[in-house]
């Protein structure tokens, strides 16, 4: 007879996310590392092992857990590649290995790969590109660019969308109800004859041209972000195929689309929940399958809150089955739960509220709860300072200053951020009383000139240069927030666990004046003497100081320079010391 209960119990697995029914999120090549309560009546010495092998693979690999204090054991393994893997818990009594407890739960993590985990996207308007005023750009065009938007420094160009746009109820300038007969209409109602999504606009060339971009692209360092809309356009191809897949009105009419408080007249939306539901959903799939074989591995999803989560699920983890590089941005502009659903149920990285997070108060309540809440476990926030959509209020009236402020915040807080091309100009020409460009490329065709005098280039090229040489801005963790006496300066910063590796970051957050704040250093996490001298480098400028003990006060005009970011190392008198910081 065995048992009715077992000897061993373990419970407090950490990390757990939602009793196993989703997956963690780490990177490729990261330990990772396992904790849980294991304990049995007596006096017993007992032996546990942490179990783990890759989603598919039928043998378990095994290695030993070590007692840490108070019942509470840990153990590791590395993240080899690029995959999901399974991991679980067993333990026995050390003088009965019969007697083995196996937790009652198979985890999951999901190793992504690096350029998932940290980069920084410059969000491009396809049409916009070229140089001739009324017409659009071509693929031909937008390849001239990728030698600059590379040399800012930046990892993903992620494009708008390149499909053929729908002719019926066509926007106009500045989103009128009824379109000139030169609008190009916006590209969010994708489909008319010339295909859907899975065609490219002609007016941007062929697909050839499209996959000899993505290849150019990838030859300067850079991967290629695509926006898919799952919408359509009346238009569209697969409305007349599939009639049944679409939402009805009373009269029989297929139903517009809606975001409140926006509606799209020139948009129909997909009835996931329709009699035909799985010949949809094997479509929708195959789309990201034939722009992936295309050499897109990374997808922005436009409105994904507006389509079931169980469909992302789906979708999600199959596309990653077979390409687990895949990249997956959720552009969720909502409520907090369905955001961090849709995390949860697979997107790699998902868009956040940091556009609106202004105040000092606000960025701190926000970051800890990204970066210390379980959000960490499963979360990865892109930090966009402004969308095609949303040009915020600070940015309208905050000037240059502010865009600068806005780019050092969203590059030094977050491993992952972007920006909207038009940014680098400080372009904030804003419909009166709302959030959105007057004259928005969205629905007309536009040349930018691209060096256009008070645009921020250098300083962006500079902000991802700091990022790209110091890896503790590659990743959300360690991110602390320090003493600043003034409300208007932020001041935080990143130190590795051996007090080696560190950067700070003081922010004046008021684009209109100068303002001083004395802040306090973490000394005893730096691993220094309350007394001891310094060498601090301020990496934006270049400059140099010795500083010495807590406490510093910093002056920070918008004018000038609104943010200092600093490198720390200890001073070691030589004279190269003496050369290097003038013997100050």
């Amino acid at each position: 007879m065995k048992l009715p209960w077992k000897s061993i119990t373990i419970e407090g697995v950490y990390p757990e996310l939602d009793s196993g029914r989703y997956a963690v999120k780490r990177r490729e090549g990261d330990v990772f590392e396992v904790y849980a309560d294991i304990f049995k009546d007596g006096h017993d010495p007992i032996s546990s092992h942490l179990l783990y092998r890759r989603l598919g693979e039928k043998a378990w690999k095994t290695t030993p857990m070590t007692f840490i204090d108070n019942d509470r054991w840990g153990g590791q393994f590395t993240l080899k590649e690029n995959a999901v893997y399974e991991y679980t818990i067993e333990a026995y009594p050390i003088h009965d290995k019969k007697l083995v407890t196996r937790y009652d739960r198979t985890l999951e993590v999901v190793a992504e790969r690096e350029r998932a985990c940290t980069a920084a996207w410059y969000e491009m308007w396809p049409r916009s590109q070229g140089t001739i005023d009324g017409q659009s750009a071509t693929f031909k065009d937008m390849e001239k660019r990728l030698p600059e938007i590379r040399g800012m420094g930046f990892d993903v160009v992620y494009l708008t969308p390149i499909h053929p746009i729908g002719r019926t109820n066509r926007k106009g300038r500045n989103n009128a109800l009824k379109a000139g007969p030169n609008d190009p209409g916006c590209p969010y109602a994708v489909g008319n004859e010339d295909g859907g999504h899975k065609a490219v606009e002609p007016s941007l060339g062929t697909m050839k041209e499209f996959e000899h971009f993505v290849k150019k692209a990838n030859s300067q360092g850079m991967d290629v972000a695509l926006d898919i809309v799952l919408t359509c356009s009346p238009d569209h191809p697969y409305v007349k195929a599939h009639p049944d897949w679409f939402y009805r009105e009373k009269d029989g009419t297929i139903k517009f689309a809606e975001n409140p408080p926006k509606k799209y007249e020139d948009i129909y939306p997909f009835n996931f929940y329709s009699k035909d539901w799985k010949a949809l959903w094997d479509e929708l799939r195959s789309i990201f399958e034939f722009w992936i074989k295309k050499g897109v591995k990374t997808f922005r999803v436009d409105n994904p809150h507006t389509k079931p989560v169980y469909f992302w699920n789906w979708l999600i983890r199959d596309i990653k089955r077979q390409w687990p590089e895949t990249v997956f941005l959720s552009e969720a502009f909502t409520k907090p739960k369905m955001m961090r659903v849709l995390a949860k149920a697979g997107y790699t990285q998902s868009y956040t509220y940091f556009t609106w997070r202004n105040t000092k108060w606000e960025l701190t309540e926000y970051l800890t709860e990204l970066t210390q809440s379980d959000m960490k476990e499963y979360f990865q926030g892109n930090f966009f300072t402004n969308t095609p959509d949303i040009l915020p209020a600070a940015l309208q009236t905050g000037g240059r200053p502010n865009f600068k402020i806005r780019a050092a915040l969203a590059a030094t807080l977050s491993p992952l951020y972007g920006i909207y091309n038009g940014f680098e100009l400080c372009e904030n020409t804003a419909i009166p009383g709302k959030e959105e460009y007057l004259n928005s490329e969205k629905y007309e065709f536009k040349v930018w000139d691209w060096d256009r005098k008070g645009n921020i280039k250098d300083y962006i090229t500079k902000l991802n240069k700091i990022r790209r040489d110091n890896p503790l801005l590659q990743t959300s963790q360690h991110l602390t927030f320090f003493p600043a006496d003034n409300d208007n300066v932020l001041f935080y910063g990143k130190i590795a666990p051996d007090g080696k590796s560190n950067i700070f970051v003081a922010v004046n957050l008021d684009p209109f004046h100068s303002h001083e704040s004395s802040i306090r250093l973490p000394t005893g996490q730096l691993r220094m003497h309350p007394n001891e001298v310094f060498r601090v480098e301020e990496l934006l400028t270049g400059r140099r100081h010795l500083w010495k003990g807590e406490s510093h006060t910093v002056t920070l005009d918008p004018q000038k320079e609104p943010v200092q970011i600093y490198r720390i190392k200890r001073w070691t008198g030589t004279e190269d010391d003496y050369d290097v910081y003038g013997g100050s």
